[in-house]
């Protein structure tokens, strides 16, 4: 579980460091390079969760595999919450039939272990 709320909050900043910029008031009127730093300084922070996040769910037993697959719904979530509240973008039907196709990723890396049959 601790490996989970350490990727979901390192997924915050690392969603507000590539995406913040589009519509954020902070960044409104600055230099592209002055952006860029700063969004370097946020995605600094995304990286001391997103390290130890892994290396505890590593020491507890995850895969690499089932990580980063794990890594990348936490990513979509974080993302969806954000495209609805911050940049004003609705999850249409396509994006959520892409969306259910990745969990189904997760089951398969994490619910199915190698040589077993799923059931």
């Amino acid at each position: 579980m601790k490996t989970i709320l350490l990727l979901v909050a390192s997924n915050i900043f690392m969603t507000l460091a590539w995406y913040g910029q589009l519509k954020l008031k902070i960044f409104e009127g600055k230099a592209l390079w002055i952006v860029i730093l700063m969004s370097w300084g946020i995605a600094f922070l995304e990286y001391c969760l997103m390290v130890p996040a892994n290396r505890l769910g590593y020491a507890n037993g995850m895969t690499g595999y089932q990580l980063k697959i794990t890594q990348e719904v936490i990513t979509l979530l974080v993302f969806v919450v954000f495209a609805w509240i911050v940049l004003g973008e609705k999850l249409t039907w396509n994006y959520a039939v892409s969306f259910a196709l990745i969990l189904g990723a997760v089951y398969f890396a994490v619910g199915v272990k190698p040589g077993s049959t799923g059931h």
